[in-house]
């Protein structure tokens, strides 16, 4: 169905229609969706589309030359705007009867004023228009049908998820696009169509090509740079890093950021200098790809390339096989004992030679215990204890798992000699929750645990299980099986780590996340607080598709669709007795961050109207929050952390805003504050808007107050904390991210700045034989 939106506009009405559906085109030598003003009537001021599939787009002509023996599917129907007067419909309607342009409509539509016999039926294959030759609109032999291919389905749910929260009101008229049907040549561009497409560009500070880079070379023996300032005597060891490599796979490329081959960055830190490494991990997928020189396995956003030495009946047969799985480990590191392997998604991980960064083996973790796949961020405990959460897919639905591994240790067999039994084979599921929904397990990327707890966060992006199937019998890529559900709520379930049964779930509003910053018990035991990087939902992960990040500058929404905060709920661990009155909020001041006093008023506070709290201080860029970014938040600025009983029984937890900066991959004092009462959070940017989007993040929580580091042109990663041995204060140390530059492909750099006061000690610059790419996730292994 077709949606309908109006707003006011100087011109005219604006009216904006979307679509989950999408035209067939057969045979059309070139599609052009752009009509100059002189071909249409006078009371039509311009025709323009906008959120178009990027293969066909541009905003003021879009063109594509098409092969006529090719079928494409061209999805049309996420936005088309006609700017003008549009009282006289019956003009639009001649006008398109003359130049023979085909006009879609809302199904069920009727227009004042115009003579039409329009019926829409419903069949398998969605909405199909049966036009009489009374009618104004002239058939062309195009069909609605379902978008079921992963790159309709992603562009439509993007762009449709993209459009105003309120609403749509369905008017008595509309008009959903124009397609001319004679074949004709593309238009040609003129100055004025290039000098408005550089107008366009909504956020000129933002180079998302850090990210696309494609590592043309590796650097197998370690190299040195230049080196500025002075490395503290006490910092030695190596950083480890993880993260997109290349997204190039001889003619072809993937669609998405979590396709790129994974490429490992090491920076050595020896006697006051650094070295540097890169080399691709030797996954599966890896060598297969390079041997045949395409896309051999289907990825999370791509689609693998067929083999043409196969039948189809092999290719059937193929599907199933889990080899045909992808084990491309690119998002982080992780040390098991003595040992370093690469994670992602998948149950499958990399051990690799921290030295070399030579790939020395393959895990299936599942060989090991019951579950399909984990996150890709385990919890390293200090006694070398790993644990992790996996899911498990069982006859009574899914389940979460939290997994442990045991450090290494000898034992005695049954024949009298020693075993060694590695921490794989020690694994063993020490808790597990089953997910609310019996098809539809929530997607995670990583969890929470404090000393006496593990929190699992049950956020509405799920994965559809039966979609999963389909998309391995069709080889569709994964990301079509992620569904997004607006309306249900997060659950936040808390479970004890000495039984491993559920303890307490609670309920928020829906948002999505990748990253927990930090978990922890109060003192009292009475409450668990816990501190996520949340989004309004899961748009951020269409914003990685590499078209999404190449058009960026084109689309306004872009910002809004990756904005995300640090937001801290606040979970009631006592049950309220049943008198308790609904409005009342269960927590109080006083026992929440007890040594803290993190609910004290500041001074560097201010309220607005509605009394939503936003967070001011004095730092390094300028504070690029505009009002209707606020109000993107304003339902849960809190000026504390609130929760309240419902009439069922249920705690519905509300959350208070740690800073008003967007806030990735973020890290803390990891080795003594994980599950701890901590006070400090480092973070990259994620506000693409920013004066400088390339910026590194200190929140004090406490004081609600935040100190920043940026440079025009560089791109940091995730900032890892290394506490300094002789430090007395939690942040107390440095902070070492991997830099990259915008204007110089070759170059790559370790930053090193002062753990409290986020000023520069130090910097390693190096220049490589190929483009470096930034990465995501690491780990510094400090010599001792």
């Amino acid at each position: 169905m077709i949606e309908i939106t109006m707003s006011d506009n100087p011109i005219g009405n604006l009216i904006t229609a979307v679509s989950s559906k999408s035209i067939q085109c057969h045979k059309l030598s070139s599609i052009i969706n752009h009509v100059s003003s002189a071909s249409l009537p006078e009371h039509v001021n311009q025709i323009f589309f906008d959120h178009l599939h990027p293969r066909l787009r541009s905003h003021r002509i879009c063109k594509n030359n098409i092969d006529s023996n090719v079928a494409l599917t061209v999805p049309v129907t996420e936005r088309a705007i006609i700017v003008g007067n549009l009282s006289n419909m019956q003009e639009v309607v001649n006008h398109a009867e003359s130049s023979r342009h085909m006009i879609w409509l809302h199904r069920d539509t009727h227009v004042t004023g115009v003579d039409w016999d329009v019926m829409t039926s419903v069949n398998n294959s969605g909405y199909q228009p049966n036009i009489t030759k009374r009618s104004s609109i002239w058939p062309i032999g195009q069909v609605f049908h379902e978008v079921c291919c992963n790159t309709q389905r992603r562009m439509s749910e993007f762009f449709r998820n993209s459009t105003n929260r309120e609403k749509p009101s369905v008017l008595d008229h509309s008009i959903a696009t124009l397609f001319p049907l004679n074949d004709v040549e593309d238009c040609v561009k003129t100055d004025k169509n290039e000098s408005e497409e550089k107008k366009e560009n909504y956020f000129p500070n933002c180079d998302a090509s850090v990210w696309m880079r494609s590592c043309k070379k590796e650097v197998i023996e370690p190299i040195t740079g230049e080196l500025t300032g002075k490395i503290p005597s006490w910092l030695k060891g190596t950083l480890l890093r993880n993260g997109p490599g290349s997204l190039q796979v001889g003619e072809y490329s993937f669609n998405h950021l979590f396709d790129s081959s994974a490429l490992l960055h090491r920076f050595a830190i020896v006697n006051g200098n650094v070295t540097y490494q890169c080399r691709f991990v030797q996954t599966d997928v890896y060598k297969k790809n390079n041997a045949a020189q395409r896309i051999v396995v289907t990825e999370f956003g791509t689609k693998a390339v067929p083999d043409p030495c196969k039948s189809i009946f092999q290719r059937v047969a193929a599907v199933f096989k889990p080899e045909n799985d992808s084990d491309n480990s690119m998002i982080s590191v992780y040390p098991f004992s003595d040992e370093y392997y690469t994670f992602t998604e998948s149950a499958m991980i990399h051990r690799i030679d921290p030295k070399t960064l030579e790939t020395t083996g393959k895990v299936n973790v599942s060989n090991y215990v019951g579950i399909v796949n984990h996150t890709s961020h385990p919890h390293i405990m200090s006694d070398g204890t790993v644990y992790n959460m996996g899911l498990s897919v069982t006859p009574r639905g899914p389940l979460y798992n939290v997994v442990c591994f045991s450090p290494s240790r000898i034992v005695i067999d049954d024949s009298g000699e020693e075993k060694e039994l590695s921490m794989f084979d020690q694994a063993t599921i020490v808790a597990s929750v089953p997910s609310r929904w019996l098809l539809n397990p929530s997607y995670m990327h990583t969890f929470g645990i404090t000393e006496n707890y593990f929190i699992i966060v049950e956020q509405p992006l799920a994965v559809s299980l039966t979609t999963v199937v389909s998309c391995k019998m069709k080889q569709q890529p994964m990301c079509a099986a992620l569904k997004w559900y607006e309306n249900e709520n997060t659950l936040i379930h808390v479970v004890s780590r000495d039984t491993g049964l559920l303890e307490r779930t609670f309920i928020s509003e829906a948002f999505f996340y990748l990253h927990i910053i930090n978990q922890f018990e109060t003192r009292d035991r009475d409450y668990v607080v816990l501190d996520i990087c949340c989004y309004r939902d899961a748009k951020m992960l269409d914003c990685l598709f590499v078209d999404a990040m190449k058009n960026l500058h084109k689309n306004p929404d872009y910002a809004k669709m990756f904005r995300g905060r640090p937001l801290r709920f606040v979970l009631p661990m006592k049950y309220p007795r049943s008198d308790v009155p609904l409005e009342y909020n269960l927590i109080t001041a006083k026992t929440v961050n007890q040594g803290l006093e993190s609910f004290q008023d500041n001074s560097d506070r201010c309220e607005n109207k509605s009394g939503s709290e936003f967070i001011e201080s004095s730092n390094e860029i300028p504070d690029k929050v505009t009002k209707a970014k606020r109000n993107d938040y304003k339902n849960i600025l809190q000026r504390r952390a609130a929760a309240h009983r419902l009439a069922n029984g249920n705690i519905f937890v509300k959350p208070e805003l740690l800073c008003d900066l967007g806030c990735e991959t973020p890290r803390i004092n990891y080795e003594f504050y994980l599950g701890n009462e901590y006070r400090y959070f480092y973070a990259i940017s994620s506000d693409v808007d920013l004066e400088n989007p390339g910026t590194i993040i200190k929140v004090d929580i406490l004081k609600k107050t935040r100190k920043t580091w940026c440079e025009k042109n560089v791109y940091p990663s995730e900032p890892v904390f290394v506490p300094d041995p002789r430090g007395k204060n939690e942040d107390d140390g440095v902070v070492l991210s991997s830099i990259v530059w915008s204007d110089k492909e070759t170059r790559v750099g370790l930053l090193i700045l002062d753990g409290v006061t986020l000023t520069e000690i130090a910097r390693a610059t190096f220049e490589t034989p190929g483009p470096v790419p930034k990465c995501l996730h690491g780990w510094f292994t400090l010599d001792k």
